[in-house]
């Protein structure tokens, strides 16, 4: 791989920036994150590729070890997988699945988990609010025992697309957020104005444990990194002021990924700036 050099031209930023486990070889995931300044791994599971075996798990979390030293935190896009599920088997499908997950990510020493209610759905029919709120409640005390503090997403559509509701689910629950911005400004709730995208995050200011950042996601497209610092400067400015500062570059490709991390920089060399400004204006 081609030494990148950019590295020593970037700021420190005042947050730790994440990027995907996109690449598939660990060693070259972590020295792409190096020598792009990148500190930390969301790692997203892929259902069907956990370990099955005790053997299987340990060489896993063996392999996760090796990208020290950056932060590796966890999360599981399993689509149609739902703690809250009507029907029996289902539900008990999915907190298995979960608190299996668990299990893997304390043997790696990992400490946090994101999860998601109703990804993969397309109605809230065949969900049951109550049981995900006292399975959702199960799982972070389950987490807790593992030193693993367990993370609800909002998403683009559904319960969690709804900031009220989304309140409810980590009130009842005792969960920690992951806000992601992208979902946030794609949601109905905030399209049709009822809602600003703080009120994800509000609420619960001191729950705040990581942010996915993108500008938008579009069916079809996916995510869509933002083209200047405008596109996403409020939400960013909600992440500072909430005292988040675990931020995923949440794309998938390098490209994209870069071209968010370019407007990031920026972001935060106009926050220095101003910061700069306003000290003089005290002197």
């Amino acid at each position: 791989m081609q030494k990148n050099t950019a590295i020593h031209t970037i700021r420190p930023v005042p947050v730790t920036l994440a990027m995907c486990n996109f690449i598939d070889d660990t060693a070259a995931l972590r020295d792409f994150a190096l020598e792009n300044a990148f500190y930390g791994i969301d790692w997203s599971f892929d259902l069907a590729d956990l370990p099955g075996t005790p053997g299987a798990a340990s060489s896993w979390a063996q392999s996760i070890k090796t990208l020290s030293p950056l932060e590796v935190r966890y999360h599981c896009p399993f689509s149609q997988v739902d703690i809250g599920h009507e029907n029996a088997y289902e539900h008990t499908r999915a907190a298995e699945v979960f608190a299996r997950v668990i299990r893997l990510i304390a043997k790696a020493g990992g400490g946090y988990l994101t999860i998601h209610v109703g990804l993969g759905h397309d109605t809230t029919r065949t969900l049951s609010w109550e049981r995900t709120v006292n399975t959702l409640g199960k799982l972070v005390r389950y987490a807790e025992k593992h030193n693993v503090r367990l993370c609800l997403e909002n998403l683009a559509w559904g319960w969690t697309a709804k900031p009220n509701l989304f309140e409810k689910l980590i009130r009842n629950s005792g969960a920690m957020v992951t806000f992601d911005i992208g979902h946030a400004r794609a949601c109905e709730a905030v399209h049709s104005q009822e809602y600003a995208c703080e009120d994800f995050v509000s609420p619960h200011m001191d729950r705040l444990a990581n942010a996915h950042v993108y500008h938008d996601e579009i069916e079809g497209t996916g995510h869509v990194p933002p083209e200047s610092v405008s596109d996403i400067e409020e939400r960013l400015d909600i992440l500072m002021e909430a005292g988040c500062r675990w931020w995923t570059l949440e794309i998938r490709e390098k490209d994209g990924l870069m071209q968010t991390r370019r407007v990031i920089d920026r972001y935060f060399e106009k926050m220095q700036a101003g910061n700069a400004d306003a000290l003089l204006k005290t002197r």
